[in-house]
């Protein structure tokens, strides 16, 4: 099913895109080529991910400052509550703010000894997110969105619990939730049942990831607790070999899911799209999203008919 709306971004699902701090000079040269691409779509945000004890602090302010000069796109980022006192919280969230950031992506972070370990709080820092979005709203009125698991987060009790701690990061000030990645769209519509249920209002927006390499997103999801169908692993196991015939496989697997989301009545969306733009932006064209320019001369074309 495509949905016929190419009059215009603003009357389509809103958008939004997540990119991490480059590594290289080619990266740089990649990921700036990828935000060229996908800033047609005219997404209404784009975030860029924070390295764990404030790892990639540096490449993330400079992505962001970079993102902010050159082009008109709104950047969070995101920040986490790992390996920092609130003290040195403050004064990252002060050097974001300086370079013209108002939105923040507000998570507790994977634990100190990487994912699976046991997670402690910093002495003197926020004990998790929900602290975290407090401690931001005290500073200034922020945009600030969360993280939500459909799954749940691999370290909570059960889903009960996880829908508790959402709730204390919305009473804390939180404005959205962007989900863990999923390819289950009845994990996603039961869990936002459960969050309506339990009082939440906030935008829960799923996370789209579109599959760019089978095996590295199999590892994600072991990681982070979110599963991996086997339908989906039987369409694409047997194209490893086979680049071009995947993407369109991974393309039409991932339209699918969007489009059956919005079925459902989901108006806004987050990609995850690991710096790349390639399958992302065949995703939107295949569901009807096209990048500003295309409707631009859309309309011209019909103008002059």
């Amino acid at each position: 099913m495509t949905i016929a709306r190419n009059a215009g971004r603003s009357r389509g699902p809103k958008l939004s895109f997540e990119f991490f701090p480059p590594r290289s000079e080619e990266a740089k040269q990649q990921l700036g080529e990828t935000i060229d691409t996908l800033a047609a779509y005219r997404p209404d945000f784009v975030s860029v991910t924070y390295g764990a004890g404030g790892s990639t602090r540096g490449p993330t302010l400079a992505t962001i400052s970079r993102i902010l000069s050159d082009t008109a796109l709104p950047a969070a980022a995101h920040l986490t509550c790992v390996g920092a006192t609130k003290a040195e919280v403050r004064a990252v969230v002060d050097e974001f703010r300086a370079a013209g950031v108002r939105h923040f992506v507000a998570l507790r972070g994977d634990p100190a000894g990487g994912i699976g370990a046991a997670y402690e709080p910093t002495p003197g820092g926020y004990a998790n997110a929900a602290e975290l979005v407090a401690g931001l709203k005290a500073i200034a009125d922020f945009e600030i969105s969360v993280s939500a698991y459909p799954e749940k987060h691999p370290e909570s009790h059960d889903v009960a619990a996880d829908i508790d701690m959402l709730k204390r990061k919305v009473d804390a000030g939180a404005t959205r939730a962007l989900t863990q990645f999923f390819f289950d769209n009845d994990l996603y519509a039961r869990y936002r049942d459960r969050v309506r249920a339990a009082g939440i209002e906030i935008p829960i927006v799923p996370g789209i990831l579109p599959v760019h390499n089978l095996g590295q997103v199999q590892k994600f999801a072991g990681l982070c607790g979110a599963s991996v169908p086997q339908w989906l692993a039987d369409r694409l196991e047997p194209l490893a070999d086979r680049a071009e015939e995947r993407a369109a496989v991974a393309v039409e697997l991932a339209a699918r899911q969007v489009d059956g989301l919005i079925a459902l009545g989901v108006d806004e969306f987050h990609f995850y799209t690991m710096n790349r733009s390639a399958l992302v932006a065949s995703v939107l064209d295949r569901v009807g999203l096209r990048p500003e320019q295309d409707v631009e001369r859309a309309r011209a074309e019909g103008a002059a008919a």
